[in-house]
């Protein structure tokens, strides 16, 4: 059996919920999507990893019509973006911006340019509609700020000590510890600027946060059903009754 990438997946799922001749189901799940996970991570954490874990989990007690559970990291929002195969109707979806409260602050920072803030609003409107239908996983690109008024949206950070990640990114890349060393620190930084630079936030901030996670300390299986609970509870209506009466035991 083909196992399917990640851009496999979201190509799938995207076509699923943008298909024109399925409009009733398109309003439908628009209506009352499912929830949306958003991760902000530190460099180094294997959040790729923990994002399978969390569909497998999800999608094992996802109710009918809600098991399609995938995640869209950075590169894959950009690709959907950029890439020029995707269904038409899904592009002229993406088309229909309204102007978000999001974007009238951003307008009025300072040293912004129009294609960065061009860009901004591109990914923003991506990440929203993408939330739309819900069962989705978004990592970075300050997702949890975007959907920060979205009730069904839940946001989580994962950290781990400099030298847990620094024996990650060595095994995960191949590289030698100075280059997975310089490799963190300056992605790190550059993910804490951009938080600041555009929505004025503090990334470490953890009231930005429903949970912030110690990635060192537990398995990504373990993290994957901490985390899984903690969805299911809070949105119980759309998963399966057996699980739903074992947590409420």
């Amino acid at each position: 059996m083909k196992v399917l990438g990640s851009y496999e997946k979201a190509r799938i799922y995207i076509d699923k919920h943008y298909q024109e001749s399925e409009e009733a189901e398109f309003r439908k799940r628009k209506m009352n999507p499912g929830p949306t996970i958003t991760i902000s991570r530190e460099t180094g954490i294997g959040a790729s990893a923990i994002c399978e874990k969390l569909i497998e989990y999800f999608n094992h007690y996802a109710i009918e019509d809600y098991n399609d559970w995938t995640y869209f990291d950075r590169g894959l929002i950009e690709k959907i973006m950029e890439d020029h195969h995707l269904p038409e109707h899904f592009r002229k979806y993406l088309a229909e911006e309204k102007t978000h409260k999001i974007d009238s602050w951003i307008g009025e920072m300072l040293g912004i340019t129009p294609s960065k803030l061009s860009l901004l609003h591109k990914t923003s409107q991506t990440i929203l509609k993408l939330a739309e239908f819900g069962n989705v996983i978004i990592v970075g690109r300050g997702a949890n700020i975007i959907t920060t008024t979205i009730p069904n949206a839940f946001h989580i950070r994962f950290v781990a000590p400099l030298s847990f990640r620094i024996e990650n990114a060595m095994q995960l890349y191949n590289v030698d510890r100075k280059t997975a060393t310089d490799f963190i620190k300056e992605k790190d930084e550059s993910r804490k600027k951009y938080i600041w630079k555009y929505f004025h936030k503090n990334i470490e901030d953890p009231l930005l946060y429903h949970t912030v996670v110690n990635t060192n300390l537990l398995k990504f299986e373990e993290i994957a059903e901490m985390i899984g609970h903690c969805v299911i509870r809070r949105f119980p209506e759309f998963f399966t009754s057996p699980f739903k009466e074992l947590i409420n035991e």
